[in-house]
């Protein structure tokens, strides 16, 4: 890797942005490594550049891609924090800071590495821009993992399927997400890996070409009959999304029908359902499988129509319809979200709520355990959208009741709950709710608490709390009425 290879990669993205500073920043970073090999015998500065090079692919900004060629330079070399916020500003140093906290303690035992969660979590919180260096960061390092010890490579492939995969699905980073699974995959089930490449690359290839082709022969006469600007592309899933797909629905390769998908690219959000409407006509929708998450995203901002219609030869085949920007968003996540805003002006780096969720989550649990698993179940979890009456959209964990709603709109709402009617149809309380669904909570005005027993089947930190809140309100007021003075 060369630092010319990174300047023009960042200056497709940005090409009104001076890249000097990157050339500045790489001098420094080579300097400072001088002399350092990594473990396979190239130099050190390697890995730095190829870092800003994942960044640069992203589209990260400037100060990020900067911060990435920079970000082992103060732990590992004898150049300081201070030196790079006098030659770089104290925005790039703020970046480098966040990710050396948290390199110190990596790969040092699973008791650190878990301690270290915490402090990644909340250096999101304070600029989400440290976890895309981190991302990248261990993104090379997981392509070089042959050259460390087998049980070493095991452990660091389970920590990331585990944890930073799973965050970067939650930023919308598809293309970060999809190169560390499949990587993880290969390391920690090398046989199931290579037996699902061979079906996937070598023996369905050639049909599943035909089969794309077929399709599109069908559908682009009718795309340029309607004059509709368009790109059409197949998005093939990756392997670890199949397995993971064949291990939850006990299926063989064979039975999974959606390992790819036609991707339908147009200009505009009207564009996208006239060009659902076109294909509508030309093949039959299946029931069900039509969502529309230009109207409601994704948790993680992802927008596209789905529709999966039965296609030539009877085969159900998904279609994915969206704009340029959604397009780059779905790949790219957080970061081309803010590269669009920047464009306009709007930049913000801002993390998600569920970052807050996590943040609150660690003050409140102090051992590392019971953090990794209540974050892994709470916040890894799929999410779900459901609707207020007055169409509100509310995001709510899988699994998520009409308690777990009531105390999302509001505390009261929650604490005086006696009924639920969802989708028109009188409900339970203790019921999942599904995507899209309708919920209109049933209150009592005079109801002076909530049910403690709903802590038995609620699932979101908020409704727990206010749950717990009243419950311990209540045992203590009647301590008070049967031990007179206890307030003296």
């Amino acid at each position: 890797m060369k630092i010319d290879r990174v300047i023009k990669k960042f200056q497709e993205n940005h090409p009104d942005e001076d890249p000097s500073i990157i050339a500045i920043a790489y001098d420094f970073a080579n300097e400072a490594h001088q002399g350092q090999l990594r473990k396979s015998g190239e130099p050190y500065i390697q890995h730095p550049l190829h870092t800003a090079y994942i960044l640069a692919e992203i589209k990260a900004d400037l100060a990020t891609v900067v911060a990435g060629l920079l970000h082992d330079v103060p732990e590992d070399t004898d150049r300081t924090l201070e030196d790079v916020k006098i030659l770089f500003g104290p925005e790039i140093a703020t970046l480098v800071e966040g990710v050396t906290k948290l390199g110190k303690i990596k790969y040092r035992g699973i008791e650190r590495y878990r301690e270290n969660l915490k402090k990644m979590f909340l250096a999101m919180a304070s600029d989400l821009r440290v976890i895309f260096i981190k991302f990248c960061d261990r993104l090379n390092n997981l392509r070089t993992l042959e050259n460390l010890p087998p049980e070493k490579q095991k452990r660091i492939a389970q920590e990331t399927l585990e944890i930073y995969a799973p965050i970067a699905g939650l930023l919308g980073i598809g293309r970060l997400k999809w190169q560390m699974e499949d990587i993880c995959f290969k390391v920690l089930f090398p046989d199931k890996y290579h037996e699902l490449e061979y079906k996937y690359e070598v023996e369905k290839k050639i049909e599943r070409n035909r089969f794309f082709y077929n399709l599109k022969s069908i559908l682009t006469p009718k795309l340029e009959e309607s004059g509709l600007k368009y790109n059409i592309e197949v998005r093939f899933k990756h392997l670890y999304s199949i397995y993971r797909k064949m291990q939850e629905k006990d299926k063989q390769f064979d039975e999974i029908y959606d390992v790819f998908a036609l991707r339908l690219i147009v200009p505009t959000i009207d564009d996208c359902y006239k060009a659902l409407g076109i294909i509508h006509t030309i093949w039959k929708p299946k029931p069900n499988r039509f969502k529309d998450y230009i109207a409601v995203p994704k948790p993680n901002g992802y927008r596209s129509l789905h529709t999966t219609i039965f296609g030539p030869e009877g085969k159900t085949t998904e279609f994915q319809i969206r704009t340029q920007e959604m397009h780059e968003e779905s790949i790219y996540g957080l970061s081309a979200h803010w590269y669009y805003k920047h464009q306009r002006g709007q930049a913000t780096y801002k993390a998600p709520t569920w970052v807050d969720e996590i943040i609150e989550i660690q003050k409140e649990i102090t051992n590392t355990n019971e953090f990794v698993k209540k974050i892994k179940l709470d916040i890894f979890r799929d999410r779900i959208f459901v609707f207020s009456p007055k169409g509100d959209v509310f995001e709510l964990p899988e699994g998520a009741t009409p308690v777990d709603f009531a105390y999302a709109v509001h505390s009261n709402i929650g604490n005086k709950a006696t009924g639920v009617i969802v989708n028109d149809r009188l409900g339970r309380l203790d019921q999942e709710l599904k995507n899209g669904d309708f919920v209109d909570i049933i209150i009592e005005k005079k109801r002076p608490h909530p049910n403690r027993d709903w802590l038995k089947f609620v699932k979101t930190k908020r409704a727990k709390d206010r749950i717990k809140q009243f419950a311990k309100k209540s045992t203590l007021d009647n301590i008070k009425r049967f031990i007179p003075g206890i307030n003296k």
